[in-house]
């Protein structure tokens, strides 16, 4: 087994090596401009420190976020790029999911990330592996309620430390593909042809993109 995890669902572009038993190497930058600019290098020096090459990779497995449509869509078109180049399966995670994994709790906490608009994408654990319900994008006010009190990890809630009122600094900023990675391997051992756990690769925007269509816009092209 060799897998290629990438996510860019967030301000992190991050990349990861995996071969069924540990991280072989990693890349993660923080570049919410630079998703198109840094991903690919950075599948190479991943592969390059692994002393492997893309033909020995088996899987791909890509963050489908939630996050913002430009940058989400940077890593999910390379995933499926190399999925169809290389032949392989490609296995989708929730980005929070790979964030909660990281923590490694074993006790309930929140995940929230940064949804701009000042919203958060952020979502209920009931420990690092047990998510509760579907990942939601609000406003912080309003589910103050919800979250108050309860150890939060992300880039959301340090935004809104006013609101995510318990966050832990020591728990992760940032998704980490090497996080992603190691829940990729556990599910695939777990279930080696990969039904259990993973998600569709599409992009989980939970809102419509910044980009609209005029409402009186006019066709000016000959019919």
């Amino acid at each position: 087994m060799l897998l290629l995890a990438l996510d860019t669902a967030t301000p992190a572009v991050t990349v990861a090596v995996h071969d069924g038993a540990q991280v072989l190497a990693r890349a993660d930058q923080v570049d919410a401009r630079r998703h198109g600019e840094l991903l690919l290098p950075s599948v190479d020096r991943v592969l390059r420190e692994a002393e492997r090459t893309l033909a020995d990779v088996t899987h791909v497995v890509a963050g489908v976020g939630p996050g913002p449509y430009t940058g989400l869509r940077v890593g999910l078109a390379t995933a499926e790029a190399f999925g169809a180049a290389l032949g392989v399966p490609l296995h989708g995670l929730c980005t929070l999911d790979g964030i909660a994994y990281a923590t490694g709790l074993d006790t309930p906490f929140v995940v929230a990330t940064d949804a701009r608009r000042k919203e958060v994408y952020w979502a209920h654990y009931a420990d690092s592996r047990t998510r509760r319900g579907e990942p939601s994008v609000d406003r912080p006010a309003d589910i103050a309620d919800a979250v108050a009190g309860v150890p939060a990890a992300g880039a959301g809630a340090r935004l809104y430390a006013d609101t995510f009122t318990a966050v832990r600094e020591d728990l992760p900023e940032h998704v980490s593909a090497a996080a992603l990675a190691e829940l990729a391997a556990e599910l695939l051992t777990a279930d080696p042809g990969g039904g259990t756990g993973f998600l569709p690769t599409r992009p989980l925007y939970l809102r419509r993109p910044d980009a609209q269509v005029p409402r009186n816009y006019k066709v000016v092209t000959p019919r």
